[in-house]
């Protein structure tokens, strides 16, 4: 099933600009441990411990700030100065996880935006492109 190129109209995205971002950083980062501990996200905490991160979804106006504490994520203070920014519309990043595009295709396009320690995205793009999302509950979309 093909993502649609939509954008999140404008006015949602203010409201959402507008609401506080640890609720879904909270959620975001349960399921980053869940994927984890079932082994679907074969992560590394000792190559990510300290390191803070911020997802940022363009057209919805909203950032989730997370960081690794060595063993696991956890969700972290906008106010904390992120090592690596990821960042696009949600379509793209839809598209990233049901494997529609890779990031080198949406970065060199202009659509994923990458900010800050350069190791530490090629570690972070390698461990999204290791993923099996057979073994998640995007499984249901992308066999449709």
């Amino acid at each position: 099933m093909a993502v649609p190129d939509l954008k999140v109209p404008a006015a949602l995205a203010r409201v959402l600009g507008k609401l506080p971002a640890t609720p879904p950083a909270w959620g975001m980062v349960r399921m980053l441990n869940l994927l984890a501990a079932r082994g679907v996200l074969p992560v590394d905490h000792g190559l990510l411990a300290g390191r803070q991160f911020c997802i940022r979804v363009l057209d919805a106006g909203i950032s989730l700030h997370f960081a690794s504490d060595g063993s696991r994520f956890v969700s972290s203070s906008a106010d904390t100065p992120h090592d690596l920014l990821l960042a696009a519309n949600l379509t793209d990043f839809a598209r990233l996880m049901l494997r529609e595009e890779d990031p080198d295709t949406l970065f060199f396009n202009r659509r994923l935006r990458i900010e800050g320690d350069t190791e530490l995205g090629l570690t972070v793009k390698n461990l999204l492109d290791s993923v099996d999302w057979q073994n998640t509950p995007l499984a249901r979309f992308m066999a449709v």
